[in-house]
């Protein structure tokens, strides 16, 4: 059953790398040595149940050569509606430092997206931007562990979809922070739905197919006596440059 298990899974990763590569035209950048084990961190384009900035790191695992599995942290929201099971086939767990240092205490690499559901359901004019919102905990992760970070920034995901608004006011209205740990609920255009609020994250969209790139950037470690926050900003900063740059000249969905 387990090799039966590894084999679906193996497929699973290999038909997501092609639609990647195909539909949208997806390239890596490697700017620098990956070493192992690793504190993993991404920034979201759009995420939902089509999360392209998720799944574009099972192509930079292959790129890079891991040699070791990578557990992903993902939001708690997955196994509230019922995709758990999905989520931990594909190697993640529910995000939680108890997670990470167990990921960590078996040599695994760990893949964090701190921005969680806000940096994912950012409007579309603020697509390009990467966002924590104030979270340092994943720093801290790092050092408490010993492990470098590695930055990973994609542009692109999010031209997949049109968000008009990050619906942030009415997740509040909605006391979804409270209930769901969910701090934003996106207002989007999308095929087939159309018009949608909230819901379509959670549904099986198209993605137009934008062209998606992909930068891993040199590992990163604290400087002495650097604090979890001040480290957690300069990472961002990192990411947010990076970006940037891939960005400069990009024309929406085209590249």
């Amino acid at each position: 059953m387990a090799d039966l298990s590894s084999s679906l899974s193996s497929l699973v990763r290999t038909g997501l790398e092609t639609y990647l590569r195909v539909y949208h035209r997806h390239d890596i950048y490697l700017d620098g040595d990956m070493p192992e084990p690793a504190l993993l961190v991404g920034n979201h384009g759009f995420g939902g149940l089509v999360d392209l900035n998720v799944l574009v790191m099972f192509a930079v695992q292959r790129a890079v050569g891991f040699k070791r599995p990578t557990t992903a942290l993902v939001h708690q929201v997955a196994w509230k509606v019922g995709a758990g099971k999905i989520a931990e086939a594909m190697g993640g767990q529910p995000a939680s430092c108890e997670s990470a240092e167990k990921a960590f205490a078996a040599g695994n690499n760990v893949l964090v997206f701190p921005g969680g559901d806000v940096d994912a359901a950012k409007a579309w004019a603020d697509r390009n931007r990467v966002s924590f919102h104030g979270r340092y905990g994943f720093a801290r992760l790092a050092v408490e562990n010993d492990v470098p970070i590695v930055p990973i920034v994609t542009a692109g995901a999010g031209e997949s979809l049109f968000v008009i608004s990050d619906g942030r006011r009415l997740a509040r209205a909605l006391q979804l922070p409270r209930f769901l740990r969910v701090k934003a609920l996106p207002v989007s255009v999308s095929m087939p739905w159309g018009l949608n609020v909230g819901i379509v994250g959670m549904l099986p969209y198209v993605p137009l197919p934008t062209k998606l790139q992909t930068a891993v950037l040199p590992a990163m470690y604290p400087d002495p006596d650097e604090s979890a926050e001040k480290f957690a900003r300069r990472v961002e900063t990192a990411m947010q440059t990076r970006l940037d740059e891939l960005v400069i000249d990009r024309t929406p969905v085209l590249g």
